[in-house]
Protein backbone atom coordinates (compact mmCIF):
# COMPACT_ATOMS: atom_id res chain seq x y z
CA UNK A 1 0.00 0.00 0.00
CA UNK A 2 1.11 3.42 -1.02
CA UNK A 3 0.02 7.10 0.11
CA UNK A 4 0.12 10.00 -2.44
CA UNK A 5 0.32 12.88 0.85
CA UNK A 6 1.75 15.55 -0.94
CA UNK A 7 1.51 17.03 -5.01
CA UNK A 8 3.14 19.94 -6.40
CA UNK A 9 1.70 21.70 -10.04
CA UNK A 10 2.90 24.66 -11.59
CA UNK A 11 0.60 26.44 -13.99
CA UNK A 12 1.33 25.29 -17.42
CA UNK A 13 2.28 27.72 -20.41
CA UNK A 14 5.29 30.19 -21.14
CA UNK A 15 8.04 29.79 -18.34
CA UNK A 16 10.52 32.11 -20.11
CA UNK A 17 14.12 31.65 -18.54
CA UNK A 18 13.36 28.71 -17.00
CA UNK A 19 15.06 25.23 -17.88
CA UNK A 20 14.29 21.68 -16.69
CA UNK A 21 16.12 21.78 -13.40
CA UNK A 22 14.66 24.79 -12.68
CA UNK A 23 11.16 23.58 -13.28
CA UNK A 24 11.60 20.58 -11.42
CA UNK A 25 12.63 22.81 -8.43
CA UNK A 26 9.44 24.37 -8.88
CA UNK A 27 7.24 21.68 -8.58
CA UNK A 28 8.97 19.76 -5.94
CA UNK A 29 8.82 22.89 -3.55
CA UNK A 30 4.98 22.86 -4.12
CA UNK A 31 5.19 19.26 -3.54
CA UNK A 32 7.29 18.90 -0.74
CA UNK A 33 5.25 21.86 1.37
CA UNK A 34 2.34 20.18 0.53
CA UNK A 35 3.36 17.11 2.28
CA UNK A 36 4.86 18.49 5.08
CA UNK A 37 8.10 17.27 4.41
CA UNK A 38 11.71 17.99 4.09
CA UNK A 39 14.94 17.10 2.28
CA UNK A 40 15.77 14.69 4.53
CA UNK A 41 12.60 12.94 4.87
CA UNK A 42 12.92 11.80 1.48
CA UNK A 43 14.70 8.39 0.48
CA UNK A 44 13.84 7.74 -2.81
CA UNK A 45 13.75 9.78 -6.20
CA UNK A 46 12.28 8.77 -9.66
CA UNK A 47 11.95 11.44 -12.59
CA UNK A 48 11.22 11.10 -15.61
CA UNK A 49 13.28 12.57 -18.98
CA UNK A 50 13.81 15.82 -20.16
CA UNK A 51 14.52 16.31 -24.38
CA UNK A 52 16.02 19.78 -23.28
CA UNK A 53 18.14 18.20 -20.86
CA UNK A 54 18.94 14.87 -22.20
CA UNK A 55 21.07 13.64 -19.64
CA UNK A 56 21.97 10.28 -19.33
CA UNK A 57 21.53 10.35 -15.14
CA UNK A 58 18.47 12.83 -14.96
CA UNK A 59 17.86 11.58 -11.11
CA UNK A 60 21.39 12.20 -9.77
CA UNK A 61 21.66 15.41 -11.53
CA UNK A 62 18.74 16.75 -9.54
CA UNK A 63 18.74 15.07 -6.49
CA UNK A 64 22.55 16.53 -6.47
CA UNK A 65 20.92 20.09 -7.22
CA UNK A 66 18.22 19.96 -5.38
CA UNK A 67 20.33 18.76 -1.97
CA UNK A 68 18.51 14.97 -1.86
CA UNK A 69 20.82 11.77 -0.93
CA UNK A 70 18.28 8.97 -1.78
CA UNK A 71 19.27 5.66 -1.14
CA UNK A 72 17.28 4.62 -4.30
CA UNK A 73 17.75 6.83 -7.80
CA UNK A 74 15.73 6.31 -10.86
CA UNK A 75 14.84 7.98 -14.54
CA UNK A 76 11.76 6.49 -16.75
CA UNK A 77 10.93 6.82 -20.06
CA UNK A 78 8.12 5.76 -21.26
CA UNK A 79 6.56 8.73 -23.38
CA UNK A 80 3.33 9.93 -22.54
CA UNK A 81 3.00 7.31 -20.07
CA UNK A 82 5.94 8.20 -17.78
CA UNK A 83 4.34 10.17 -15.47
CA UNK A 84 1.71 7.73 -14.05
CA UNK A 85 4.71 5.08 -14.43
CA UNK A 86 6.90 6.93 -11.84
CA UNK A 87 4.13 6.98 -10.04
CA UNK A 88 3.69 3.49 -10.27
CA UNK A 89 7.60 2.37 -9.40
CA UNK A 90 7.43 4.82 -6.05
CA UNK A 91 4.17 2.77 -5.03
CA UNK A 92 6.00 -0.75 -5.81
CA UNK A 93 9.03 0.42 -3.82
CA UNK A 94 7.27 1.77 -0.77
CA UNK A 95 5.50 -1.05 -0.81
CA UNK A 96 8.29 -3.61 -0.71
CA UNK A 97 10.17 -1.64 1.54
CA UNK A 98 12.82 -0.34 -0.68
CA UNK A 99 12.24 2.98 0.19
CA UNK A 100 9.81 5.10 2.77
CA UNK A 101 9.09 8.28 0.75
CA UNK A 102 9.71 8.75 -2.50
CA UNK A 103 9.91 12.32 -5.00
CA UNK A 104 8.42 11.76 -8.04
CA UNK A 105 8.95 14.55 -10.38
CA UNK A 106 8.88 15.34 -13.97
CA UNK A 107 9.32 19.05 -16.05
CA UNK A 108 10.37 20.52 -18.72
CA UNK A 109 10.98 23.93 -20.97
CA UNK A 110 9.69 21.91 -24.38
CA UNK A 111 7.94 25.28 -25.20
CA UNK A 112 10.71 27.69 -24.76
CA UNK A 113 13.91 25.67 -24.63
CA UNK A 114 13.56 24.18 -28.35
CA UNK A 115 12.47 25.39 -31.41
CA UNK A 116 9.03 24.00 -32.96
CA UNK A 117 11.19 21.97 -35.88
CA UNK A 118 13.09 20.39 -33.16
CA UNK A 119 10.12 19.32 -30.83
CA UNK A 120 8.43 17.71 -33.95
CA UNK A 121 11.67 15.81 -34.79
CA UNK A 122 12.58 14.90 -32.01
CA UNK A 123 8.67 13.22 -31.12
CA UNK A 124 8.66 11.58 -34.15
CA UNK A 125 11.65 9.33 -33.09
CA UNK A 126 8.61 7.37 -31.69
CA UNK A 127 7.91 5.74 -35.20
CA UNK A 128 9.51 2.81 -36.73
CA UNK A 129 12.87 3.65 -37.92
CA UNK A 130 12.64 2.12 -41.01
CA UNK A 131 8.93 1.59 -41.95
CA UNK A 132 7.26 5.14 -40.47
CA UNK A 133 10.10 7.88 -39.67
CA UNK A 134 11.84 7.51 -43.39
CA UNK A 135 8.31 8.60 -44.58
CA UNK A 136 7.82 12.12 -42.61
CA UNK A 137 4.94 11.48 -40.18
CA UNK A 138 4.94 13.30 -37.39
CA UNK A 139 3.21 11.91 -33.91
CA UNK A 140 -0.51 14.31 -35.16
CA UNK A 141 -0.07 12.51 -38.31
CA UNK A 142 0.19 8.77 -36.70
CA UNK A 143 -3.00 10.31 -34.87
CA UNK A 144 -4.53 11.49 -37.91
CA UNK A 145 -4.74 7.94 -39.44
CA UNK A 146 -6.03 5.98 -36.09
CA UNK A 147 -8.98 9.17 -36.04
CA UNK A 148 -9.46 8.31 -39.73
CA UNK A 149 -9.75 4.42 -38.88
CA UNK A 150 -11.94 4.64 -35.91
CA UNK A 151 -14.41 7.36 -37.35
CA UNK A 152 -14.78 4.76 -40.32
CA UNK A 153 -15.25 1.41 -37.74
CA UNK A 154 -17.19 3.30 -35.30
CA UNK A 155 -18.90 6.33 -36.37
CA UNK A 156 -17.35 8.94 -34.84
CA UNK A 157 -17.28 12.29 -36.27
CA UNK A 158 -15.23 15.47 -36.10
CA UNK A 159 -17.91 17.03 -34.25
CA UNK A 160 -17.83 14.64 -31.55
CA UNK A 161 -14.23 14.41 -31.08
CA UNK A 162 -14.94 18.67 -30.84
CA UNK A 163 -17.05 18.12 -28.25
CA UNK A 164 -14.26 16.61 -25.76
CA UNK A 165 -11.60 19.92 -26.36
CA UNK A 166 -14.70 22.34 -25.54
CA UNK A 167 -15.28 20.11 -22.35
CA UNK A 168 -11.45 20.28 -21.38
CA UNK A 169 -11.45 24.16 -22.29
CA UNK A 170 -14.39 24.72 -20.25
CA UNK A 171 -12.93 23.08 -17.19
CA UNK A 172 -9.72 24.71 -18.03
CA UNK A 173 -11.57 28.53 -17.53
CA UNK A 174 -11.76 27.44 -13.76
CA UNK A 175 -8.02 26.41 -13.21
CA UNK A 176 -5.73 29.74 -13.10
CA UNK A 177 -2.54 27.39 -14.04
CA UNK A 178 -3.83 26.41 -17.39
CA UNK A 179 -2.51 27.26 -20.54
CA UNK A 180 -5.55 28.23 -22.35
CA UNK A 181 -8.51 29.23 -20.68
CA UNK A 182 -10.86 31.37 -23.09
CA UNK A 183 -13.98 29.84 -23.95
CA UNK A 184 -14.21 27.73 -27.23
CA UNK A 185 -17.14 26.16 -29.19
CA UNK A 186 -17.89 22.96 -31.45
CA UNK A 187 -17.69 25.77 -34.38
CA UNK A 188 -14.26 26.90 -33.29
CA UNK A 189 -12.35 23.31 -33.40
CA UNK A 190 -13.95 22.83 -36.16
CA UNK A 191 -12.83 25.85 -38.01
CA UNK A 192 -9.49 26.06 -36.59
CA UNK A 193 -6.40 25.19 -38.86
CA UNK A 194 -6.05 21.22 -39.96
CA UNK A 195 -2.96 19.84 -38.38
CA UNK A 196 -3.17 15.94 -39.90
CA UNK A 197 -6.70 15.29 -40.94
CA UNK A 198 -9.17 14.63 -39.64
CA UNK A 199 -7.35 16.21 -36.20
CA UNK A 200 -7.49 20.49 -36.48
CA UNK A 201 -5.38 22.51 -33.84
CA UNK A 202 -8.32 22.52 -31.47
CA UNK A 203 -7.97 18.87 -31.41
CA UNK A 204 -4.56 19.15 -30.22
CA UNK A 205 -2.85 19.56 -27.10
CA UNK A 206 -0.50 22.42 -26.87
CA UNK A 207 3.22 22.61 -26.19
CA UNK A 208 4.24 23.79 -22.56
CA UNK A 209 6.80 24.70 -19.81
CA UNK A 210 6.24 23.43 -16.53
CA UNK A 211 6.49 21.00 -13.74
CA UNK A 212 4.60 18.49 -11.25
CA UNK A 213 5.62 16.48 -8.59
CA UNK A 214 4.52 13.98 -5.66
CA UNK A 215 5.60 12.57 -2.52
CA UNK A 216 4.86 8.93 -1.93
CA UNK A 217 5.15 7.38 1.24
CA UNK A 218 4.15 4.34 2.63
CA UNK A 219 2.28 5.78 5.75
CA UNK A 220 -0.73 8.06 5.61
CA UNK A 221 1.21 10.88 6.42
CA UNK A 222 0.49 14.36 6.34
CA UNK A 223 -3.06 16.37 5.99
CA UNK A 224 -4.29 15.38 2.60
CA UNK A 225 -3.58 11.56 2.13
CA UNK A 226 -4.61 9.53 -0.83
CA UNK A 227 -3.88 5.89 -0.91
CA UNK A 228 -3.12 4.13 -4.42
CA UNK A 229 -5.06 1.04 -4.27
CA UNK A 230 -4.04 -0.49 -7.92
CA UNK A 231 -1.80 0.17 -10.49
CA UNK A 232 -1.11 -1.92 -13.70
CA UNK A 233 0.92 -1.61 -16.81
CA UNK A 234 0.58 -3.03 -20.26
CA UNK A 235 2.76 -2.89 -23.91
CA UNK A 236 1.47 -3.40 -26.56
CA UNK A 237 3.30 -3.12 -30.26
CA UNK A 238 5.43 -0.19 -30.10
CA UNK A 239 4.57 1.27 -33.24
CA UNK A 240 1.40 1.93 -35.20
CA UNK A 241 2.26 -0.29 -38.33
CA UNK A 242 2.66 -3.34 -36.08
CA UNK A 243 -0.65 -2.72 -34.52
CA UNK A 244 -3.19 -5.42 -34.92
CA UNK A 245 -6.54 -4.01 -33.62
CA UNK A 246 -7.49 -0.13 -32.96
CA UNK A 247 -10.50 -1.32 -30.94
CA UNK A 248 -7.71 -3.45 -28.11
CA UNK A 249 -4.94 -1.62 -28.07
CA UNK A 250 -4.00 -2.41 -24.38
CA UNK A 251 -5.77 0.65 -21.91
CA UNK A 252 -9.04 -1.38 -21.37
CA UNK A 253 -6.67 -4.52 -20.12
CA UNK A 254 -4.45 -2.16 -18.55
CA UNK A 255 -7.55 -0.77 -16.43
CA UNK A 256 -9.41 -3.76 -15.77
CA UNK A 257 -6.14 -4.97 -14.25
CA UNK A 258 -5.51 -1.79 -11.79
CA UNK A 259 -9.22 -2.52 -10.73
CA UNK A 260 -8.54 -6.11 -9.95
CA UNK A 261 -6.06 -5.00 -8.16
CA UNK A 262 -7.61 -2.48 -5.96
CA UNK A 263 -10.29 -4.85 -5.61
CA UNK A 264 -13.05 -2.53 -7.30
CA UNK A 265 -14.64 -2.49 -10.58
CA UNK A 266 -15.18 -0.11 -13.36
CA UNK A 267 -18.72 0.46 -11.54
CA UNK A 268 -16.86 2.18 -8.19
CA UNK A 269 -14.93 4.68 -10.09
CA UNK A 270 -16.56 7.89 -9.32
CA UNK A 271 -13.90 10.30 -10.93
CA UNK A 272 -11.49 10.07 -13.81
CA UNK A 273 -8.03 11.11 -15.37
CA UNK A 274 -7.51 10.06 -18.82
CA UNK A 275 -4.84 11.09 -21.74
CA UNK A 276 -5.94 13.29 -24.21
CA UNK A 277 -2.64 14.40 -25.96
CA UNK A 278 -5.19 14.61 -28.60
CA UNK A 279 -9.22 14.61 -28.93
CA UNK A 280 -8.48 11.04 -30.74
CA UNK A 281 -6.64 9.79 -27.92
CA UNK A 282 -9.53 10.65 -25.40
CA UNK A 283 -12.45 9.09 -27.18
CA UNK A 284 -10.26 5.92 -27.49
CA UNK A 285 -9.08 5.51 -23.98
CA UNK A 286 -12.60 6.49 -22.93
CA UNK A 287 -14.23 3.99 -24.93
CA UNK A 288 -12.00 0.95 -24.89
CA UNK A 289 -11.43 1.34 -20.73
CA UNK A 290 -15.56 1.38 -20.76
CA UNK A 291 -16.34 5.06 -19.61
CA UNK A 292 -18.19 5.35 -22.55
CA UNK A 293 -19.86 3.48 -25.37
CA UNK A 294 -18.09 2.86 -28.43
CA UNK A 295 -18.53 6.19 -30.80
CA UNK A 296 -20.68 7.78 -27.50
CA UNK A 297 -17.74 9.84 -26.24
CA UNK A 298 -18.01 12.96 -27.82
CA UNK A 299 -22.39 12.68 -27.68
CA UNK A 300 -21.77 12.42 -23.77
CA UNK A 301 -19.16 15.30 -23.80
CA UNK A 302 -22.20 17.55 -25.17
CA UNK A 303 -24.47 15.98 -22.61
CA UNK A 304 -22.57 17.34 -19.97
CA UNK A 305 -21.88 13.79 -18.87
CA UNK A 306 -17.77 14.48 -17.98
CA UNK A 307 -19.08 17.30 -16.39
CA UNK A 308 -17.84 18.25 -12.24
CA UNK A 309 -21.65 17.72 -11.54
CA UNK A 310 -22.08 15.15 -14.39
CA UNK A 311 -22.20 11.09 -14.08
CA UNK A 312 -18.00 10.72 -14.77
CA UNK A 313 -16.25 13.51 -13.77
CA UNK A 314 -12.89 13.86 -15.94
CA UNK A 315 -10.02 15.62 -16.11
CA UNK A 316 -11.05 18.77 -14.16
CA UNK A 317 -7.78 20.54 -14.43
CA UNK A 318 -8.65 20.99 -18.35
CA UNK A 319 -6.17 18.04 -19.39
CA UNK A 320 -3.24 18.25 -22.08
CA UNK A 321 -5.65 19.84 -24.79
CA UNK A 322 -5.79 22.84 -22.56
CA UNK A 323 -3.94 22.83 -18.85
CA UNK A 324 -1.08 21.97 -21.33
CA UNK A 325 1.38 19.35 -22.07
CA UNK A 326 5.15 19.71 -21.25
CA UNK A 327 6.07 16.12 -21.59
CA UNK A 328 6.35 13.83 -18.60
CA UNK A 329 4.59 16.30 -16.37
CA UNK A 330 2.05 16.33 -18.79
CA UNK A 331 -0.04 13.49 -17.65
CA UNK A 332 1.41 14.23 -13.94
CA UNK A 333 -1.25 16.83 -13.42
CA UNK A 334 -3.57 14.83 -14.64
CA UNK A 335 -2.77 13.07 -10.93
CA UNK A 336 -2.21 16.90 -9.07
CA UNK A 337 -5.87 17.52 -10.04
CA UNK A 338 -6.87 14.35 -8.63
CA UNK A 339 -5.64 14.74 -5.66
CA UNK A 340 -6.92 18.17 -5.13
CA UNK A 341 -10.38 16.38 -5.65
CA UNK A 342 -10.25 13.35 -3.47
CA UNK A 343 -9.00 15.58 -0.91
CA UNK A 344 -11.88 18.48 -1.38
CA UNK A 345 -9.41 21.10 -1.88
CA UNK A 346 -10.48 21.89 -5.95
CA UNK A 347 -12.24 25.03 -4.98
CA UNK A 348 -15.11 26.00 -7.44
CA UNK A 349 -14.39 22.63 -9.98
CA UNK A 350 -15.03 20.53 -7.08
CA UNK A 351 -16.98 17.29 -7.97
CA UNK A 352 -19.51 15.94 -5.17
CA UNK A 353 -17.99 12.96 -5.22
CA UNK A 354 -14.32 11.76 -5.80
CA UNK A 355 -13.56 9.06 -3.37
CA UNK A 356 -12.55 6.45 -6.18
CA UNK A 357 -10.88 7.86 -9.25
CA UNK A 358 -9.39 5.81 -12.29
CA UNK A 359 -6.57 7.47 -13.98
CA UNK A 360 -5.10 6.23 -16.99
CA UNK A 361 -2.06 7.31 -18.77
CA UNK A 362 -0.66 6.69 -22.74
CA UNK A 363 2.84 6.50 -24.18
CA UNK A 364 3.71 6.88 -27.95
CA UNK A 365 1.03 5.85 -30.42
CA UNK A 366 -1.25 3.79 -28.19
CA UNK A 367 1.86 1.46 -27.22
CA UNK A 368 2.50 1.60 -23.82
CA UNK A 369 -0.22 2.21 -21.32
CA UNK A 370 -0.22 2.90 -17.05
CA UNK A 371 -3.34 2.92 -15.14
CA UNK A 372 -3.97 3.89 -11.39
CA UNK A 373 -6.56 3.41 -8.96
CA UNK A 374 -6.38 6.21 -5.79
CA UNK A 375 -8.95 5.63 -3.30
CA UNK A 376 -9.43 8.52 -0.91
CA UNK A 377 -8.69 8.02 3.06
CA UNK A 378 -11.91 8.76 4.54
Amino acid sequence: MSWVIGSGLTRYGKHEGSNTLALMTQATDLAMADAGTVRGDIDGLICGYSTTLPHLMLSTVFAEHYGLHPRYSHAVQLGGATGFGLVMLAHLLVTSGAAKRVLVVGAENRMTGQSRDSAIQVLAQVGHPVYEVPLGATIPAYYGLVASRYMNEFGSTEADFAELAVTMRKHAALHEGAQFRSPISVVDVMASRSIASPLKMLDCCPVSDGGCAFVISAEPEGANPVRISGAAQHHNAQHISALASLTHVGAGACAASALKDAGRTLADVEHAAIYDSFTITLTMLLEEIGLAPRGRAGVLAREGHFDADGAMPLNLHGGLLSYGHCGVGGAMAHLAEAHLQMTGRAGERQAPKAGVTLLHGDGGVLSSHVSLVMESAA
